[in-house]
C-alpha cells in the first residue's frame, strides 16, 4: 500500500480528499501546520501533496525544502488558491512535479496522484541508460554527470526517460502529455514547454529538439 501525505489547513477538503484517496486504498497521512509536516519528513511517504498556504507560519515552500534535502525522488504536488504564475513556477523549481490552482475537482487530484504513483514505481527491465556524458539509473531514478548527480524531479526523470527510450521519434506535445502526464491530465501543453526547459537547463547535453509546428524530439 502506498503512503500519500497530505498537508491541508482546510479540514473539510482535508476529509474530502482523504476520504477519496483511501477509496484508492492509499494510506494517508493528514497534518493542517507546516511545523507538524517537517517533523513527519524521514518516516514513509510515496507522495506528497502540500498546500502552499498554511495556518502556521510555515509554507509549502519550506516543507518541500526540507522533503528534498531528505528524499530528492519522492513525489509532490503543491496546491494552491493563488493562481499566480510566480507559484506555478517557484513551486516547480523547488522540486515539486505537479501544481493544482484551487478550486479543483477531487477527481482530477486523484487521477494525478494515480498517474504520478504508476509512472514513479513501475518496473523496469532495463536497469541503466548511457547518453553522452549522463550515466541514468532507472531503478534508483538517478541521473549522473561525471559521477556528480543531476537533481531532477520525478516529472522530469520520466519525461527524459521517455525521449531516451524513443531516440528520433518526434512527439507532438498532446502525446508527450499523455505519456508522461497522463491522459487525464487536465491541464494546457505549455506545461510540456517548461518541463523541457528545465530539463535542458539541467542537462545542457540533452540533444533535445523542437520540431516546428509539431513538438520534440531526441537526436
Amino acid at each position: 500500500m502506498y503512503t500519500v501525505v497530505l498537508v491541508e489547513d482546510e479540514k473539510d477538503l482535508c476529509n474530502l480528499i482523504k476520504i477519496y484517496l483511501e477509496r484508492e486504498n492509499y494510506q494517508v497521512i493528514c497534518f493542517d501546520e507546516g511545523s507538524k509536516a517537517i517533523q513527519y519528513i524521514g518516516k514513509k511517504a510515496d507522495l506528497w501533496i502540500l498546500d502552499i498556504m498554511l495556518k502556521d507560519d510555515v509554507s509549502g515552500y519550506d516543507v518541500i525544502k526540507k522533503i528534498r534535502e531528505n528524499d530528492e525522488n519522492v513525489p509532490v504536488i503543491f496546491t494552491s488558491a493563488r493562481d499566480q504564475e510566480l507559484d506555478k513556477i517557484l513551486g516547480l523549481e523547488l522540486g515539486s512535479d505537479d501544481y493544482l490552482t484551487k478550486p479543483f475537482s477531487t477527481k482530477e487530484l486523484i487521477l494525478r496522484v494515480n498517474n504520478i504513483i504508476k509512472r514513479v514505481y513501475k518496473k523496469s527491465n532495463i536497469k541503466k541508460i548511457e547518453y553522452e556524458e549522463y550515466l541514468i539509473d532507472l531503478e534508483k531514478r538517478i541521473v549522473t554527470s561525471k559521477k556528480k548527480e543531476i537533481k531532477l524531479t520525478t516529472l522530469e526523470f520520466d519525461l527524459l526517460i521517455l525521449f531516451l527510450q524513443n531516440k528520433t521519434k518526434c512527439f507532438t506535445r498532446e502525446e508527450i502529455l499523455n505519456s508522461v502526464w497522463g491522459s487525464d491530465y487536465f491541464g494546457t501543453d505549455r506545461v510540456v514547454d517548461d518541463a523541457i526547459r528545465r530539463l535542458r537547463k539541467k542537462m545542457p547535453k540533452l540533444n533535445l529538439k523542437a520540431v516546428y509546428g509539431y513538438g520534440y524530439r531526441l537526436s
